[in-house]
């Protein structure tokens, strides 16, 4: 019997996979627990409008973040911090307050969890922070540290 199978299945399949099974097995384990559905025509075109749904969601996700990095390419952030006559940050410069400066100066709002910091910014000069934005996008910010006056 042929069954779509609606959540990964350990041993038989991911999601949406179609894969053939025992009768017993389908109508005992899989349809009782909603692991998956017969493999009719109409759960067949179900299942091929939910793919095509998540393929616009993703590629429009992924336009989202291109764009995204575009602006931030361009966007130049200047961060003032307190600083000791050496050129030494009292602190650091965190990705929290990147994002803050960055919808302050530019307008621009991006989650601190996505700037990627190496190493802590401890040091007044300037410095290119790395910005994951999607799985295939990344975006390198320009990060001015300067003095208070």
């Amino acid at each position: 019997m042929k069954v779509i199978l609606l959540e990964d299945v350990k041993s038989l399949g991911k999601k949406d996979d179609i894969v053939e099974v025992k009768e017993g097995y389908a109508r005992n384990f899989l349809f009782t627990k909603n692991l998956g559905v017969p493999a009719d025509p109409k759960n067949m075109n179900d299942v091929k409008l939910r793919k095509a749904k998540e393929a616009k969601l993703a590629a429009q996700k992924l336009a989202e973040a291109k764009e995204l990095a575009e602006k931030l390419e361009k966007a130049t952030l200047t961060c003032r911090v307190k600083a000791g006559k050496d050129g030494k940050v009292f602190g650091s410069v965190s990705s929290k307050e990147i994002a803050e400066e960055m919808k302050k100066q530019n307008g621009i709002e991006i989650d601190k969890k996505k700037l990627i910091v190496t190493e802590p910014i401890k040091n007044l000069g300037t410095y290119k922070i790395t910005a994951k934005l999607h799985p295939e996008v990344n975006a390198v910010v320009t990060v001015d540290v300067l003095a208070e006056e």
